[in-house]
């Protein structure tokens, strides 16, 4: 089995010739298959991520659902994520130049019925490989919400390394399909 380290470089080199019109229509494909389920339907608080170049684009998502949805971003606080409140015009550049929420941080995770959330790779049994800092490890081991973790089909891989805290997800949702 590869190590972590080497799956992550063959990822980047692979979604770097995805070119930026695929992108966009990859990432409005996930959106409609993320709308088709019935977690989806039935979630008044969802946490999602403001994209990196190299991820899902979620700025659809955002101003599609800002209307019906609570919706809440991570911020990188030292060695953790915290969660606020999203407000379309109260974004600043935070960490790793992700822009962040600056309203309201939620301390209750109890109130997240559906957390979106990307990764480096994933694998058929629903295993996810983040960047390698453990935000999201931490973050998902303290809530039962229903965890779709999404990506591009080519961050797809047959298995990948599991170790005791890596926490594995509901759906894995691509532009072709739902795992």
């Amino acid at each position: 089995m590869c190590k972590k380290s080497d799956i992550r470089t063959r990822i980047k080199g692979i979604k770097s010739r995805i070119t930026s019109e695929c992108r966009i229509r990859f990432s409005e494909q996930i959106r409609y298959r993320i709308e088709q389920l019935p977690e989806f339907r039935t979630a008044k608080t969802i946490l999602l991520y403001h994209a990196l170049p190299d991820e899902v684009d979620t700025s659809s998502f955002l101003q599609s659902w800002d209307q019906d949805k609570e919706l809440l971003l991570p911020v990188v606080k030292g060695e953790d994520l915290i969660i606020r409140n999203y407000h379309a015009g109260d974004l600043k550049k935070g960490s790793f130049g992700i822009l962040e929420p600056q309203g309201k941080e939620v301390t209750d995770l109890s109130t997240i019925d559906l957390i979106i959330i990307p990764g480096v790779a994933f694998d058929k049994r629903r295993n996810r490989l983040g960047r390698g800092k453990g935000y999201y490890d931490k973050l998902l081991s303290q809530t039962s919400a229903c965890k779709v973790g999404i990506c591009y089909d080519c961050q797809v891989i047959d298995l990948l390394p599991v170790e005791e805290h890596d926490i594995p997800m509901n759906y894995i949702i691509t532009e072709s399909g739902i795992i």
